[in-house]
């Protein structure tokens, strides 16, 4: 069965809402979200507390009719706060709140915690309040840790820190952070009847990502534009599936116009290996840079990956861009000169700016 309003993703095509909360929203993927609900005729609310986000990535929607960019934490908007601020009403709330990004996992344990647990009640409260479609961005750790289709598990006692169900194994905060949002959106809405769905986002790239996170390909762009080292992660045979960051919104917008509770799973159905993105960085860059291994042991054999046929049958979702022309395409866009930040950006002021 088709998804009720199901969104086409065309330049031309108007969203079925007219006014939406991105929490989230200076991030990487949280920005492209408010530039595509503009352009769709959607006003759009953009809440980041700029922990991981940065005001740059909104500042050319400074001054569009509709945007307003709230400098808040979730977190600090529970009871009145919350009706002070998100005034709304709205009709979507998109919940991407929390630091995503691989290096910030080990330093950053409270904030995930906090970020999966009162940021997502917070923000499903308001959805609640104005009785607007809710969908929270997840990622694949949520469902990484015993999952029958990844296989038997190992024979054995498991070595320290490498049990997927361990709580408190490395990066495990994160995982269980993401379980527990994911089982707050189930529970709301079966208590509660809400409109709540989960979306399940695998490796996202492109034009505007960061390059400090960790996260490949950035790390590597980023290492071949600067003629430094590239360092690949053990013999480099890791496999990643790239999901370019146009294609993912796409997704996430098919899946907020549709009805399913399901949590859908949107990611690229190619997965290269490291050393394969590496070889195509350097093939774009022209760089000079030389390829190492950094030797760390490889990853257990059950790694997530994402399993697109629901949001391919239901919303009729696929991603459009092929890996090699996506990351032809941020590497282009990473040669151009960044465009300068409007000084009232930076410094926090104007009309768009609460």
């Amino acid at each position: 069965m088709m998804p009720t309003a199901a969104f086409p993703m065309q330049s031309e095509a108007v969203a079925p809402w007219r006014r939406a909360l991105v929490v989230g929203g200076a991030g990487f993927l949280g920005s492209r979200l408010c530039t595509h609900l503009l352009d769709s005729g959607v006003e759009v609310d953009c809440l980041d507390n700029l922990s991981t986000g940065r005001a740059g990535r909104v500042a050319h929607l400074a001054g569009r009719r509709g945007f307003r960019f709230l400098e808040q934490d979730i977190l600090h908007l529970a009871g009145p706060a919350c009706a002070d601020t998100l005034t709304g009403p709205y009709d979507l709330v998109l919940h991407l709140a929390g630091p995503a990004c691989p290096d910030a996992w080990p330093e950053r344990p409270l904030d995930l915690l906090d970020a999966g647990s009162l940021g997502t009640r917070t923000a499903l409260a308001v959805a609640d309040r104005d009785g607007a479609r809710f969908l929270l961005a997840s990622t694949p750790p949520a469902h990484d840790a015993g999952d029958p289709s990844a296989g038997p598990e190992p024979r054995g006692p498991a070595e320290p820190g490498t049990d997927p169900a361990d709580p408190v194994g490395p990066h495990r905060m994160s995982a269980e952070a993401t379980r527990f949002a994911e089982a707050l959106v189930a529970a709301h809405a079966a208590d509660h009847g809400s409109d709540a769905g989960v979306v399940r986002l695998f490796t996202a790239y492109g034009p505007g990502m960061r390059t400090d996170d960790g996260g490949v390909p950035g790390r590597l762009i980023a290492s071949a534009l600067a003629g430094e080292p590239i360092v690949l992660t053990g013999d480099g045979s890791r496999t990643h599936s790239l999901c370019y960051v146009d294609d993912m919104v796409d997704g996430i917008l098919l899946v907020a116009a549709g009805r399913s509770v399901r949590p859908v799973d949107i990611g690229g159905d190619e997965t290269p290996t490291e050393r394969e993105i590496a070889r195509r960085v350097i093939e774009l860059t022209g760089s000079a840079s030389r390829v190492t291994c950094d030797g760390a042991p490889a990853d257990p054999p059950r790694r997530p990956c994402p399993v697109t046929g629901f949001a391919r049958e239901i919303f009729g979702w696929m991603p459009k861009v092929g890996w090699q022309e996506g990351l032809a395409r941020t590497v282009a866009a990473f040669r151009e000169p960044a465009e300068p930040v409007p000084a009232a950006v930076a410094r926090g002021e104007g009309e768009w700016w609460a």
